[in-house]
């Protein structure tokens, strides 16, 4: 694989931001990708792994040695083959994968992992530049028809699978535009939208048709979906927000992270307020804003709200701060918790760590917070004595994450089972439901995750789809 010697000759070199005073001014994606050479340069560090733990450090499984080989051989057009084989989306993941194949990768024992990440998304970039990216209609239709719930990462994927199996295969969409948490919830300085839509030019012409403003359970309910098709499939994502249980939660000023997000991507597809903020408009613009949970949505919210303009920005996070470099003797290859600083985070904002939230203050517009420290002992959290404090707020986003798929409407229509945790309850094998005419994939059935286990369960939901109705499957798992 690659350059047999190139892991010794060559440093890694990774992707570079835009100067932080130039991408604070719009949302638009500020990455600067590696010029050709570097890339090629990048991909020969690629080693002749006995067992490329990359693989499976991969949700999607992504036959990364293969393509890393074939951009160091100058032969992108047989690279993008091998990355489509298992990654429907690779535009999506090459910018909004945290890359558990890079910690994953032999090299990343010594912090110096393969680039993965930025040659997937070079890859898949020049395919598209190049147009060798083109619908891949089915040769012959089975005749079989098939409902998707859910227009995110999973419900795409699964779609775009089936369609190429031959079934007819309709989206139902409860937004206004196809693309689930990626349209709405993931900032346009991450992924321009734009990527997602020429994706939908291409599933359409693949055969699959996209119904948006179409709430299952609602405006169609699920009982028709059985009757009309042969299959239906869950892939509404999980939704229902962590809420913050204390002394001022109602104050208008107190909302969810994805409320705000969604907002600001509304806006930024040319919709007008009335449509973008149905509830009142959340502008951060000049006020002390405070984000309550430490992950990439809280980090989203950060970035959100210095573009527009906020006086300060604090994120707070429950849990002990992380440390700045894992141990790898005990993580490797494995995800590891340590310290991740985003690129919002670069742009400008407060973090403290330990510290759980008292109560609100304020009486019809938030002032302020009200905090204490905590230290967490045999798993157990504590408050430390004395240790309370009060920061100054006009605006709250609780990023808190999501305890699971919303029940009422879709799911308490089917009657499917739920699992302990609130989510679908349906195997990774079949993905099917306690009802036999539904499946399931996606964070609907696994709760929150990341867009890359998406996709994977969406393609693996496929398969099972399509061998229940054709009692066989040439889909890949």
């Amino acid at each position: 694989m690659g350059k047999e010697t190139g892991f010794l000759e060559l440093d890694r070199q990774d992707r570079t931001y835009g100067p932080v005073e130039e991408r604070l001014k719009n949302y638009n994606e500020f990455v600067v990708p590696l010029a050709p050479q570097a890339l090629k340069d990048q991909a020969s560090r690629c080693m002749n792994c006995g067992v490329p733990h990359c693989h499976t450090g991969c949700p999607v499984n992504n036959i990364i040695p293969d393509w890393n080989h074939l951009v160091y051989e100058d032969d992108f057009r047989n690279a993008l083959e091998v990355l489509h084989s298992t990654n429907n989306f690779p535009e999506f993941t090459g910018r909004i994968c945290p890359a558990p194949c890079e910690a994953a990768c032999t090299l990343n024992i010594i912090d110096e992992p393969v680039t993965i990440k930025s040659i997937e998304c070079a890859i898949v970039d020049k395919g598209w530049a190049e147009g060798w990216i083109t619908p891949q209609p089915a040769k012959r239709r089975t005749g079989k028809s098939v409902a998707v719930v859910g227009s995110g990462p999973a419900g795409m994927a699964c779609a775009q699978q089936l369609a190429r199996a031959g079934h007819a295969v309709t989206v139902f969409e409860k937004n206004d535009r196809v693309g689930g948490l990626m349209r709405y919830g993931i900032p346009d300085f991450k992924l321009e939208k734009h990527l997602i839509n020429r994706r939908l030019v291409q599933m359409m012409a693949e055969g699959v048709e996209f119904k948006t403003s179409t709430e299952v359970g609602v405006t169609v309910s699920v009982a028709s979906l059985k009757e009309n098709f042969d299959a239906v499939v869950f892939a509404g994502g999980a939704e229902d927000p962590r809420p913050l249980a204390i002394p001022g939660f109602e104050l208008p000023g107190v909302r969810f992270a994805m409320e705000f997000l969604t907002q600001q991507n509304k806006r930024n597809a040319g919709d007008d307020e009335v449509r973008a903020a149905p509830r009142g408009t959340l502008s951060a613009t000049g006020k002390h804003v405070i984000v309550i949970g430490g992950g990439d949505t809280g980090s989203d919210c950060v970035g959100t709200s210095n573009r527009q303009g906020a006086a300060s920005v604090t994120q707070l996070e429950i849990m002990p701060k992380p440390p700045e470099k894992e141990d790898k003797a005990m993580s490797w290859p494995f995800w590891p918790l340590k310290l991740r600083t985003s690129s919002s985070h670069e742009e400008g904002a407060d973090r403290d760590w330990a510290v759980l939230t008292k109560r609100v203050i304020g009486d019809n517009d938030v002032k302020g917070l009200e905090c204490v420290r905590v230290e967490w002992i045999d798993g157990k959290m504590q408050e430390v004595p004395g240790s309370e404090f009060t920061l100054k707020a006009d605006l709250i986003f609780l990023a808190m994450g999501f305890l699971g798929p919303r029940k009422a409407g879709m799911l308490d229509q089917s009657g499917v089972e739920l699992d302990p945790r609130g989510n679908v309850k349906a195997n990774v094998f079949e993905y099917r439901t306690s009802d036999d005419r539904i499946w399931s994939c996606g964070d609907m059935r696994r709760g929150q995750s990341l867009v890359v286990w998406a996709i994977r369960e969406g393609r693996q939901c496929a398969r099972s789809v399509d061998e229940a109705l054709m009692g066989r499957s040439d889909l890949p798992r």
